[in-house]
C-alpha cells in the first residue's frame, strides 16, 4: 500500500468509527490496551453509592459529562487504527456464514394492547405495548449510514407499526439515535431521553420531551419511567467531542405489572447489585454486540460472560438480548452473540431463564412476571 493509500484508508477508517460512535476523534491518548484479555480492565468504582454520585453531580463536567465507572480516557484515534489495520481479526473466517434476513412482524399478535408484550425489531430497536400504551426504544428503521450493511431490512414500512405514545432514547450514538426514523414518527410522539439532546431535537419536529437525569423520572397515570446510570459514553459530532449529552439505562415499571430493564449501549460495571437492592426486575434486555475485540471495546459494550455477570448481579428473572444481527460493528459476525450467550447461560445453570427472540419476534409478559410466546 502506498503512503497516500494509508493515509487515505486511515482517515476514512477513524471518521467512520467517530460518526458511529465507536470513538470520538478527542486529544486523549494514553489509554493502555488490555491485549488479548476478555476481561474489563477499566472498571473503576466510585466510592459513593449511585445516588450519592448522581447527588454530587460526579458525572457532570463544565460543558458535558463524563463516565464516573471507567478508568478508559474515550477517544484515542491510534487505537482505532490500530484495531482496524493492525489487529488479527480471529472472526473473519465466519463472515461467509452471515445472512441478510428480512424482518417481519406478525402485526395481528400485536392487536390485543391490553397484553404486555416485547417485540425485538432490529438492533436495539424493541417495541413494548403496555395496557394500551406503545413504547418504543431507540427507533432505527435502517443503516444510519451508506458504508454499514444492514442484515436486518425491514420488509414493511414502519408505519405499519402500532403508533407509539413514547420513545426512549438511550444515548445520542447514531445506531441508537436515528432522525430519519424518528422523522418517520407522528410529530405529537413523546420522547424520553437522558439530557443534553436540544441540538438534535431542535431540527425534529418532536416537540413534546421529557429530559431526565439519572435517577430521574417520567410518569403518566399508569407507569413509570426511570433514567438509571450505566458505564458508558455519546457522541455524534467529533469536532464538539465527546459526552457533551448524558446516556443511561430505562427502567419502565408497567401499568400492567411486570417491570422492564433496557441496559442500552453499557460496558460492564458494579451498579447492578446496588440497582438490584432497589428494583425487582421481571425482564432484563441488555445489549449484545460490538463486543470484540475486548482491548478496544471492553469499555464500551459487555461480552457475552459479563452480560450474564450483570444479569445475576441484577437479580432479573429472565434476559433478552438485542443489539445482535443488524449492523457489524465489532469484530464478531452478527450471528454470534445469541449463540455466545446461550452457551454462557447454560454454562451458569440459567438457560431456563434465557429468552430467545429472532428479529420481528414478540413475547407476552404475564401480570406474575412469567412470559410465554
Amino acid at each position: 500500500m502506498t503512503r497516500r493509500g494509508f493515509l487515505t484508508k486511515a482517515l476514512s477508517y477513524a471518521m467512520k468509527a467517530a460518526l458511529l460512535g465507536l470513538t470520538p476523534l478527542a486529544p486523549y491518548l494514553m489509554a493502555r490496551p488490555a491485549h488479548g484479555s476478555i476481561e474489563n480492565h477499566y472498571v473503576k468504582t466510585p466510592p459513593y453509592t449511585l445516588h450519592e454520585l448522581v447527588e454530587r453531580r460526579l458525572h457532570h463536567t463544565d460543558n458535558g459529562f463524563l463516565n464516573p465507572f471507567t478508568s478508559q480516557t474515550y477517544g484515542n484515534p491510534f487505537r482505532l487504527l490500530q484495531w482496524k489495520l493492525f489487529s488479527r481479526n480471529r472472526c473473519k473466517p465466519y463472515y461467509g456464514q452471515e445472512r441478510v434476513i428480512p424482518v417481519t412482524v406478525d402485526f395481528k399478535s400485536l392487536r390485543n394492547r391490553e397484553d404486555l408484550s416485547v417485540t425485538f425489531l432490529k438492533h436495539a430497536s424493541v417495541l413494548i405495548q403496555d395496557k394500551g400504551a406503545v413504547l418504543l426504544v431507540d427507533p432505527v428503521f435502517q443503516s444510519p449510514f451508506w458504508f454499514i450493511k444492514d442484515f436486518t431490512p425491514l420488509a414493511f414500512d414502519p408505519r405499519e407499526l402500532p403508533r407509539p405514545d413514547h420513545v426512549l432514547v438511550t444515548h445520542g450514538h447514531f445506531d441508537h439515535l436515528d432522525v430519519d426514523s424518528l422523522r418517520r414518527l407522528p410529530s405529537d410522539t413523546h420522547v424520553v431521553s437522558p439530557l443534553g439532546y436540544d441540538y438534535v431535537f431542535d431540527d425534529l419536529p418532536l416537540r413534546h420531551r421529557s429530559k431526565l437525569e439519572w435517577f430521574e423520572s417520567y410518569s403518566d397515570p399508569d407507569r413509570k419511567i426511570t433514567l438509571l446510570p450505566c458505564s458508558h459514553w455519546t457522541m455524534r459530532n467529533p469536532f464538539m467531542g465527546p459526552n457533551r449529552s448524558l446516556w443511561g439505562s430505562f427502567l419502565i415499571q408497567t401499568a400492567t405489572g411486570p417491570t422492564i430493564f433496557i441496559s442500552g449501549d453499557a460496558a460492564y460495571f458494579h451498579g447492578y447489585e446496588e440497582l438490584a437492592r432497589e428494583f425487582k426486575v421481571d425482564l432484563a434486555i441488555f445489549n449484545l454486540g460490538a463486543y470484540e475485540p475486548r482491548w478496544f471495546m471492553a469499555a464500551s459494550h459487555m461480552n457475552p460472560a459479563e452480560v450474564v455477570q450483570s444479569f445475576r448481579e441484577l437479580n432479573a428473572s429472565h434476559l433478552l438480548v438485542v443489539h445482535w444481527g443488524t449492523f457489524r460493528l465489532g469484530d464478531e459476525p452478527v450471528y454470534f452473540p445469541p449463540i455466545e450467550i446461550r452457551r454462557e447461560m447454560r454454562e451458569k445453570g440459567l438457560e431456563d431463564r434465557l429468552i430467545h427472540l429472532d428479529h420481528g419476534q414478540t413475547v407476552f409478559v404475564n401480570r406474575d412476571g412469567t412470559l410465554r410466546g
